[in-house]
């Protein structure tokens, strides 16, 4: 899928099986919500005989309204209308299915009830705070009973309250069979609730699987950054014998290892506010294979 000169997804290949939860991390421009909208027909792909696409054995060029009846979306911004109360913004969303009125009220209760919001069911959209609207939305995306559920950024900018609580609906709907495609800036929620996860740089898939497979296969297993760079010649006097990977980040250096007891050694020469140790996470791969410059998109 291309923007003019710029290629927004190139030669990207997943599978993605039933009632799994797939999350897709890049930096800002890595084509993740191009490709989310190419898959329920918002965005067309360029015009190439070696494009191939199948949701449900639909293809979204050619079968968008089927795709869209099997699926929920939740875009990056919650299109709420403010004006309407909770309950009359999941009503109008159930006209556009078609969905008779004694069975749209049933699902809205169990929704009201599924993301915890009996008690707002009548309050203005207006008078909602920012948790409480993401979890509409995400009502309203579930309102058909989809078997492909796709989030653009769920939970950014919520609190850790709201982050853990949504995490819990979405692992209780990959239970029932829900499929989630997830993008995400948080790495800690790929890492708690995807299954498998793709990192995307400029169109393309860098790496992909299993998120805790990949700390394994990819990274060292502990972290020591350096806040004070002026300790820095003491450090590698005593990492000098063991196996380590240094990186550069503005004010800091990054020490990787999998000689833990090494690296936790620093705490003998290192004053307490001189260093962070810690293991490596999802953060730490996606850096390592994104890079930690901003490209000219972000």
């Amino acid at each position: 899928k291309s923007y003019g000169d710029l290629i927004a997804v190139n030669d990207l290949t997943f599978s993605v099986p039933a009632a799994a939860c797939y999350g897709f991390l890049g930096p800002n421009g890595a084509g993740k919500t191009t490709m989310m909208k190419m898959l329920y027909g918002k965005a067309q792909p360029d015009r190439r005989d070696d494009t191939e696409m199948e949701v449900f054995g639909f293809d979204p060029r050619s079968a968008e309204l089927d795709i869209k009846s099997l699926t929920g979306v939740v875009p990056q911004d919650n299109s709420l209308d403010e004006e309407l109360n909770v309950v009359q913004n999941l009503r109008i969303f159930a006209r556009y299915y078609g969905t008779p009125r004694a069975r749209a009220n049933q699902r809205i209760e169990e929704l009201l009830e599924f993301m915890e919001l009996s008690e707002r069911r009548r309050e203005k959209i207006r008078h909602l705070s920012g948790g409480m609207k993401r979890r509409l939305a995400i009502a309203r995306a579930l309102l058909n009973n989809p078997r492909l559920l796709i989030l653009d950024e769920p939970t950014t900018g919520l609190d850790p309250q709201v982050r853990q609580l949504i995490w819990d609906k979405l692992r209780n709907l990959k239970r029932t069979g829900v499929t989630i495609l997830l993008t995400t800036h948080y790495m800690d929620e790929a890492f708690q609730i995807a299954d498998r996860i793709i990192i995307m740089d400029k169109g393309r898939a860098i790496v992909e699987g299993n998120p805790h497979e990949l700390l394994e296969q990819e990274m060292e297993s502990h972290v020591l950054e350096l806040i004070n760079v002026d300790r820095a010649k003491e450090v590698e006097q005593r990492l000098h014998e063991a196996d380590y990977r240094r990186e550069s980040a503005d004010q800091r250096l990054i020490y990787y290892s999998n000689n833990a007891e090494v690296l936790a050694g620093m705490h003998s020469v290192l004053g307490t506010g001189d260093y962070i140790f810690r293991q490596s996470n999802l953060e730490d791969l996606f850096l390592k294979t994104t890079g930690r410059n901003l490209n000219e998109l972000q």
